[in-house]
């Protein structure tokens, strides 16, 4: 059980944290890439570059960069702690044996 707790803790602070500091990279990729569709003033993503790629990538997901982080974040944070939740889990079978 103390397994499961502190992988779904560490898990989920761990990735949430990763995913909120990558967003930057990773967004910005995606919208160079073509496939996150235009800005919101009709020019297509793609053809930005710097702070204007950085800023469009992230509104193009929800609408707002606020949004978005808020939206990547709690999507790591999810995903990190369903795993260590797992990892704990195991953990703790190894631990009765």
């Amino acid at each position: 059980m103390l397994g499961k707790i502190i992988g779904f803790t560490v898990g989920g602070i761990a990735v949430g944290v990763g995913a909120v500091l990558l967003a930057p990279v990773v967004l910005p990729t995606l919208g160079a890439a073509g496939l996150l569709g235009a800005a919101g003033t009709g020019t297509a993503i793609s053809t930005l570059s710097g702070a204007a790629l950085a800023s469009a990538s992230g509104a193009a997901v929800t609408g707002t960069i606020a949004g978005t982080t808020a939206v990547i974040g709690g999507a790591g944070a999810t995903t990190g702690a369903t795993i260590g939740t797992m990892v704990g889990h195991k953990a703790d079978k190894r631990r009765r044996r």
